[in-house]
Parts: C-alpha cells; structure tokens; sequence
C-alpha cells in the first residue's frame, strides 16, 4: 500500500507541488486581498494589483525552486525566465480584472468569494503557461516529457 502511494506520488510529484504552492500563492493573494479590502479605501482593482504583485513574486520563486527545478544558469537566463513568468501571470491579470468586474461590478457578487474562484482558473492556466513555455529547459520538465 504504501509502495502504491510512493508511487502515486512520484508520477504527480510536479502537480502536486504546483498544487501545494499554488495554494499558499493563493492565500497570499486573497489575503492581501482581504487586509487591503478591510483596511483602506482603495478600489479594488487597486487592492488586485497590489496582491498579484507580491504573489506573483512569491509564486516565481517557488515554482522556480520547487515545482520545476529551474537551476540558475546565469543573471540573464534567470532575468529572461522572471520577464516571461512575469508576462504569463500579466496576461492572467487581466483575465482576473475581467472575471473580478464581471463578479463583483455586474453581478454584484461578494468580493472575496469573486476571488477565490477566479484564482482557481487563473492558477490552472498558469501551470501550464510555466511548464510549456517558462520553466520548459528545467530538469524536471525534459524528464516529465520524454
């Protein structure tokens, strides 16, 4: 039973930590979300920004280290690989302001429900964005794919 689990897990052992980090990116960014929400004045597509900022970074750092294994190559590989990491979850972005308008302006939806679920599509179209296109020359990625 437990070899069956060990393997269970080494075959979705990327997935698995994409999910574990995907989630705690998830809850940096809704709670950033939410302090900005209960503390200031701001719009919230100014609180949105804000959050996406810090876990997006946040987000880069571990998927780099933890899920796809990206060893640092040079300053600029490394620069390259944060602009298009950085690029993918811009053009998330903007489907998250979309999602947020449409939930929270037209649809008059509660604010952090609103987040919580359009964070779930977004971190879904973002694993794959990382893995085809931002961390593709990892280790881990040219092992997973042969």
């Amino acid at each position: 039973m437990i070899e069956k689990f060990k393997l269970l897990y080494y075959k979705y052992e990327e997935l698995i930590a994409y999910a574990f980090w995907g989630v705690a990116t998830t809850v940096i960014n809704v709670a950033v979300f939410w302090f900005l929400h209960q503390f200031t004045s701001w719009n919230y597509i100014i609180n949105a920004t804000i959050a996406w900022i810090l876990s997006v970074l946040f987000s880069y750092l571990t998927n780099k280290a933890f899920v796809f294994h990206s060893p640092s190559k040079s300053l600029m590989g490394d620069l390259l690989e944060m602009v298009s990491f950085f690029s993918g979850r811009l053009a998330t972005l903007f489907l998250e302001f979309l999602m947020l308008w449409i939930g929270i302006t037209l649809m008059h939806q509660n604010q952090i429900l609103v987040k919580i679920v359009e964070n779930i599509i977004v971190i879904a179209i973002n694993y794959f964005w990382s893995k085809w296109l931002v961390f593709r020359n990892s280790e881990n990625h040219k092992s997973s794919s042969q």
